[in-house]
């Protein structure tokens, strides 16, 4: 079997993770910010980024 091999994400796609899932969770919480798009998949799209960096070499 084939092992997956997981690496630190950069700190540039660690920042932007952590920007997409802080803004959607004040998002969720308070009606200040009004965004086009749902609290929920800002979230989803914060892990996902997180996720895809840890699974990339040059992400």
């Amino acid at each position: 079997m084939k092992r997956i091999s997981v690496n630190a994400p950069n700190q540039t796609a660690f920042l932007v993770s952590l920007i997409l899932v802080g803004i959607g969770l004040i998002d969720a919480v308070t009606t200040v910010i009004v965004l086009p798009i749902a609290p929920l998949w800002l979230i989803a799209i914060g892990y996902l980024v997180l996720a895809l960096a840890c699974y990339s070499r040059r992400f």
